[in-house]
């Protein structure tokens, strides 16, 4: 019998045999502690003792080779990651008092080591679900499928404190989820980050922050594109996050009728041939101006965009280019913030306080979208068949939603929305590396989906909501 243990929690209690246990140091009876006498009840109780502790243990054994163990093993894979973080100090501190407890033989695997530091899913290899690589030409970033996004900390979504928003980063990538998405215009997200990333220089190894990846945006006002004005906007994000060098510079802009979008671009490129930034990408930018900026000779990598099961303008004509190109799509608003999900299945936000509230910046924007697509009752069909779904592989509606976009063609990573040191989703944004969606779950869902109304009819291609 291997029973789970879970090394921040003290669940001793179920596993403990009837005898009480000695404690170590204080507790034991010192040597040298003088008897007089040995009574007929001390003896009995001796003789109990000692037949408990036979009976706990067992011999294993084959010819010449043996070996005796706890007939109740602390089976220790729940340290390899999705049972929440192990700090490593505390984790010992259980280990011995499970020791004490006379539960003294712990089961582990070379696959399954975990310590305070190390993530407990990796996304370390771009053949793994968990981690892929954006490119074009010598330009390459590797990053982890699921990105957190970071909008949440601009306001609208409850207060940040600072300090619990760094724990939570820092609780992020000690589950594998390593990889930031923000902006100059998020309020403190580039600062956030800066402090996060000093606190990971100083307590964690250089094994961890070399998998650390922040992805910035850069959403400049229609001006002139000079050198100086690009280069000083860069420095500040730079500062900001306090890095050397750029993961990932996502450009923004808001008037295609002025073409300084190339002029901006170029003078990034100029600042990623000096090592200011690693790679450069865009954010809600359509095909047409993608391609244009493509045949301009600007090495883009990603361009980040609106993509959902009720949204699927990015697998019109813009996947089609990624797929001809190399480019890649990161993908933000998978879960409609938050509206994909178990909260918002059979309720009716037609009546007034019925329903949950739509009390955040990213619930009010996707309600215009489930309007635009096919109305409350339809988005009802489609939450019921995705829990439908859910409840086959054990997985919660947000899970299956962001993996069906990450299953789209030219999709590089989905971004999930963190409300840092306010609510989390990392359990759900593990399982998605672990589900597998099947034909029949695939159908399902295209089924509904194509039952609302296209989207690139009633909007425009990717990036047009923000430019009508």
């Amino acid at each position: 019998m291997s029973a789970s243990v879970h090394l921040t929690t003290h669940n001793l209690d179920a596993l403990k045999f009837n005898t009480a246990t000695t404690r170590r140091n204080s507790q034991r009876v010192r040597i040298g502690a003088v008897r007089c006498s040995v009574s007929t009840a001390e003896t009995e109780d001796s003789s109990r003792r000692t037949a408990e502790a036979e009976a706990r243990r067992v011999t294993l054994k084959n010819g010449g080779d043996s070996l005796d163990i706890s007939r109740v093993l602390n089976g220790m894979w729940q340290t390899s990651g999705g049972w929440g973080a192990i700090d490593r100090n505390g984790a010992v501190e259980a280990m011995l008092r499970y020791a004490d407890a006379g539960l003294s033989t712990f089961d582990m695997a070379d696959h399954s080591r975990s310590c305070s530091w190390r993530p407990m899913i990796q996304c370390v290899s771009s053949k793994q679900e968990g981690r892929t690589v954006v490119k074009n030409g010598k330009d390459s970033l590797d990053i982890c499928r699921i990105v957190n996004g970071m909008w949440q900390t601009s306001g609208g979504w409850g207060k940040i404190e600072r300090d619990n928003a760094v724990d939570a980063m820092i609780k992020h990538v000690d589950s594998g989820l390593n990889t930031f998405d923000m902006a100059d215009i998020y309020g403190p997200a580039e600062d956030l980050y800066g402090m996060f990333i000093n606190r990971v220089r100083r307590e964690r190894p250089p094994e961890l922050l070399e998998q650390i990846r922040g992805l910035t945006k850069w959403v400049p006002p229609p001006v002139k594109m000079t050198s100086n004005y690009v280069r000083e906007n860069i420095n500040l994000s730079r500062k900001r996050m306090d890095v050397s060098s750029l993961d990932m510079l996502q450009f923004h802009w808001w008037d295609y009728s002025n073409s300084g979008y190339l002029d901006a671009l170029k003078h990034l490129t100029d600042l990623k041939e000096e090592g200011k930034i690693k790679t450069v990408a865009l954010t809600n930018f359509d095909t047409e101006r993608l391609q244009i900026i493509l045949e301009n000779g600007i090495p883009i990598v990603s361009n980040q965009v609106q993509h959902s099961i009720v949204d699927m303008r990015p697998q019109q004509k813009m996947a089609e280019l990624c797929e001809a190109t190399g480019v890649k799509l990161i993908t933000y608003g998978t879960v409609m913030g938050g509206l994909l999900s178990e909260k918002f299945l059979d309720t009716n936000l037609s009546i007034p306080f019925a329903g949950p509230p739509l009390n955040t910046p990213s619930l009010q924007k996707y309600k215009r979208m489930v309007d635009a697509w096919g109305g409350w009752g339809q988005f009802q069909v489609l939450l019921k068949t995705l829990k439908k779904v859910a409840s086959k592989h054990g997985v919660s509606i947000p899970t299956v939603a962001v993996k069906y976009i990450l299953d789209q063609p030219a999709v590089a990573g989905s971004m999930v929305g963190v409300r840092l040191g306010l609510s989390e989703h990392v359990k759900d944004s593990n399982a998605v590396f672990a589900l597998e969606l099947d034909e029949e779950d695939v159908n399902s869902i295209l089924e509904v989906s194509k039952k609302g109304r296209d989207l690139m009819e009633v909007i425009g291609d990717c990036g047009d909501e923000y430019r009508r």
